[in-house]
This record gives structure tokens, sequence and C-alpha cells, in this order.
């Protein structure tokens, strides 16, 4: 466990708000509201004033739910420097579901989204004393005293007549051991868990990305993953602003036009993204660029193709904003053409792995240390990694150790036994092998693995990116019949088929042509029966990954 005074996770704010009072810490992105640290120290001053009148213990549960924002960040640091445990529910979530989720984590205060506070019912939740707005802390509801913004604003002037100042910033003596936050996965097998955080693993990362260089006074993001997820959390708010950045908060959903906008603004210092984003970029308008004559002729030139590849980079890079170091992927597999490509042109991006439960970041590998399709090195001196029960190819279960790790999910003992092995090793449920270099390669999720008839192992992971790079084909899902018989559920690309006139007779023909010259990438065991086409985009959880449990049992296609 990190024990220096330099590395305990609520000293970092504290220091970090004193060293960086006048700098601009956070802003909702398309508003004026920007808060410097001076200003974010004094809403957490403010809301530590409100916690105190609702009579908030330490360790007690707050929990906040909404889109991204300045409040959202605001209440989350709040409750750890408090010394009471964060409960990001991500927005996603049914009402039903984060009502389920509230009392199940016994949280006393909520924070949340005007919208979506219209859909759920204070009766139905157990233990809560107060709600409040995250659009401007209005009180929406209460199950005890009324204490409004108004009345908190009173108190911190009475507490701070001469106002409030960097000396002021003073929290109360927390160790790393102690928990920090519940996270509740959304992931791929549909079952939800409160993950808990201790202050240690959110130390370590965030300690991890300033020795990378990534994080500095001055640094710039544009956070636009959902906060209530473990991987934008921790690098575009927890790390950023532990080390004097400033954050840019999209409460939209990020389509690739608001995202470029942007970046073209904003101009970040380094982007966290999920592949997805990266993909439609390429698939939209780069394929098309390099598909057309005399591109594609010119891409057959020796050294003429060094040219051409040279300006996509460099459009690309300008995309982005232009003074990014890395662009760092995670949450989800990337598509191994896009990959590829990406390479080629020695674009900086860097594809890194985690989970929840590692708070999240396992391994990464910054550009231009990389290795083309893995996913970086074991976080040394903070995580050891090994592979369990390899095969002949040295595949088997990646399990992981070390300062990021989870105590284990809340209320759910059962749960953290089968997650944890005997000499103390989390099981990731992820198959890959280690290179001799050190490099982890990924092959796809242990429970998503399917058996040939011979007992081979089938990833269909690797399948589905094959035919995701086919023509029509905007994304695809490998399910296995009660025959053994291998189905591709896919979703066409509707824009690349209307673009051509295609009518269905002609889009089941193209498919048809897509299954044989897959058929003819991959092993004989591998075969794809039939091609089934899906009228639309597979449900994913917030990381973007298909959540492979509502569609592994649909009937005989």
């Amino acid at each position: 466990m990190l024990t220096s005074e330099q590395d305990n996770f609520i000293k970092m704010y504290q220091r970090s708000f004193q060293n960086n009072w006048d700098r601009e810490a956070i802003t909702d992105y398309g508003t004026t509201n920007t808060l410097k640290y001076s200003q974010l120290a004094a809403q957490i001053a403010r809301l530590h004033i409100l916690f105190k009148q609702y009579r908030i213990k330490k360790d007690e549960k707050i929990a906040v739910m909404g889109k991204n924002n300045c409040n959202w960040v605001t209440v989350y640091l709040a409750t750890v420097t408090y010394g009471a445990i964060i409960v990001p529910i991500l927005q996603d979530f049914k009402a039903n579901d984060a009502q389920h989720i509230i009392n199940h984590s016994g949280a006393k205060l909520l924070f949340v989204s005007d919208l979506i506070w219209e859909g759920m019912d204070l009766d139905q939740l157990e233990e809560i004393k107060a709600v409040y707005s995250l659009a401007n802390f209005k009180l929406l509801a209460r199950t005890h005293k009324e204490f409004t913004w108004g009345d908190v604003e009173d108190l911190f002037v009475k507490q701070y007549p001469n106002g409030f100042s960097k000396e002021d910033v003073v929290y109360d003596e927390r160790d790393n051991g102690e928990v920090a936050s519940i996270n509740y996965t959304s992931g791929t097998t549909g079952f939800s868990k409160g993950v808990i955080t201790p202050c240690n693993a959110l130390a370590a990362q965030v300690k991890f990305f300033g020795e990378s260089g990534y994080q500095y006074p001055g640094c710039r993001h544009v956070a636009f993953l959902p906060l209530a997820h473990a991987y934008g959390c921790i690098v575009d708010f927890l790390g950023a602003l532990a080390h004097g950045g400033h954050t840019y908060f999209i409460g939209r959903t990020p389509s690739p036009k608001l995202l470029l906008q942007a970046f073209a603004e904003v101009k970040p210092t380094a982007i966290v993204s999920v592949p997805l984003i990266v993909e439609k970029i390429y698939k939209k308008q780069i394929a098309p660029q390099i598909a057309k004559p005399p591109v594609s002729w010119v891409m057959k030139v020796p050294f003429l193709d060094e040219v051409v590849l040279g300006k996509i980079r460099q459009q690309l890079i300008n995309a982005f904003g232009g003074e990014f170091k890395q662009l760092i992927l995670g949450g989800a597999p990337l598509n191994s053409e896009v990959e590829a490509f990406f390479r080629r042109i020695k674009f900086p991006l860097t594809v890194g792995y985690g989970m929840t439960e590692c708070a999240p970041l396992i391994t990464v590998s910054f550009y231009p240390e990389v290795r083309t399709y893995s996913c970086g090195k074991i976080l040394e001196g903070y995580m050891e990694m090994r592979i369990a029960d390899p095969n002949e190819e040295g595949i088997g279960e990646i399990q992981v150790r070390g300062e990021n790790l989870m105590y284990g999910y809340y209320r759910n003992a059962q749960a953290t036994a089968d997650t944890f092995t005997q000499d103390g090793w989390l099981k990731t449920g992820d198959l890959g092998y280690i290179d001799k270099d050190g490099f982890l390669f990924i092959k796809g999720r242990n429970k998503s693995m399917l058996l040939g008839a011979n007992g081979q192992n089938i990833y269909p992971e690797e399948i589905e990116t094959k035919l995701n790079n086919m023509p029509y084909v905007l994304e695809s899902l490998v399910i296995q019949q009660k025959d053994g018989s291998l189905v591709a559920l896919v979703c066409p690309d509707y824009d690349a088929v209307d673009a051509v006139g295609l009518d269905h007779e002609a889009l089941d023909e193209a498919m048809e042509k897509n299954r044989r010259d897959l058929n003819g990438q991959i092993a004989a065991y591998e075969q794809i029966n039939k091609i089934k086409l899906f009228p639309h985009e597979f449900e994913k959880t917030p990381k973007k990954s298909i959540k492979r449990f509502l569609y592994t049992s649909l009937e005989e296609a």
C-alpha cells in the first residue's frame, strides 16, 4: 500500500488546490461556466457544510447520478475529502435499477440530474435524507429537515467571514486503506455489482499518470466518457485535477462532429476514448478517402504512398486539436484493421487494458513504445500479472494483483470469493498471452469463448473483428447454435447500403459473399454457417462493448 504523505489520495487534492489556486480547473464545455481551483475548493467547502447539516458520518455513502458537469465533479471530491464514500451511478441505468443501487449502497444523500429525478420515487429510496439537483444544487426532495443552497451560502459566509483562502483547504487525515467509492458496473454479463475501491487504488493510478508525463500543471482534457465509469473518471477527472490540469466536460452525446469541434477549440494535450469513436472516424472519413482512385493507385506505389499517408496523418492530428501527445484507447477491443492503419501512419495511438475492479488500468505502453494488437505492459511497480493454466499456445486467463485492486463486491461475499484465487490474485475473466517482451495480447472473454466440435477454442471477438471490416457491416456478433454451428448476427451499415442503392436481395447477396470471404480467412472449426441480419445496433455498455448476454440465448437463427 502507498503510505507516504505524497501518495495519500486525499492530500493529493489538498496540495493541488493550494498549488494551482489561480489556475482554471473545470469547465462545462459550450457554456461560460468555468471554475478555478480556488472556486472549486470553495464549492467543496460549501458541500461539506451541507453534509454536516444532515449529520453525514465518516464512511456513509453519497450517491451521484447524471451527465458530466462541474457539479458532478464537485460532489465527488466533496464526498471523498469529507471522509464519506461516493457512489457514482451511470446515467444509463433505468430508474428502477438506479433506485435498487441507491438502496443497496445505503446512500444517505442523492445528487441527480433533474430529468433523471422525474422518473424516480422518493418513497422507494429507503435511507435517503435529501435529494439535490446537479444542475444548480436546488433541493428537489427531502425526508428529513429542509436545507437549501441558500442556507448553505449563509453558513459559508459566517464560517469564512474574511473569504475562503488556500489556508482553509485542510482535509482530515484519511488513510489510503479506507474506501473511496463503490462503483456499480454495467457490464457484458448483465449482472451489476458494487466494486469497493480503496483510496489506495485511485492514488496509485493518479501517481502513475503523473510519473508518465501524461498529466501536469496546465494539461488540457476533454471529458466525454461517463464520469461514473472508472475509465473516464480516473484519467479525465481525478488524474487531471490532482496534477493541475484543466478539464472540459461534455454533457451531451459525444457524436464525432461534436468531439472534433471540442478538440479544435480546447486543443487537448492528451485524449482518452473508447475504440468506437476512432473506428467511426476511420470508417466514415478515412477508409472512403483511400479507397477511391487515384489515391488507391498511389497507395500501391512505393514512396508515393508515404506522401499520402503523411498527409492523412497530419489531417488526423489537426482534427484532434493538433497538440495532443497520446490518444489512449481502452474499454473495448480496437478493430484490427483500424489499428494496423494507425500504426502504418505512425499515429500516436496507445491501447490500454483495465477493468473497474482495478480502478481501472492494468496495462498500457505509451506511444511509441507500443506493439500492434497489444494492449501494452503491466504497470510496473504497481501491478503484477500472470497467465493461469495456459494452453499450448500460451493462452490462459489473465490474473492480476497489486496496488490497483478493489477490496471486493459490496454486500456480495460469494461474487467476491469467486473473483479471487485462494492466493489472492484477481481473475479478470479475460483470456490472453504475454510475449517474451512482456506485452499483453488479449484473445477474448473467458465467458464468451466457444468450443468447436472437437474441443477447439473459438474466440468470437476475433471472427467479429474480421467480419466488421467487410462491406456493409456496421457491427456483428458471433453466436453458437445448439447443434454447434456458428451464426453471425450483423447490423448493416445502412449509410453505406443507401449510398450504393442496394435493395434487400442485393444486401443478402453481399452478406453471403462476406460469409464466404470470411470463411476463407479463418480455421475450419471457426466457419460461419449463416449470416443473419439484425435490424439495429446491439445494446452496449457505457464502454461501448456489446452486451453479449442479451443475444447468446436467442432462438435458433
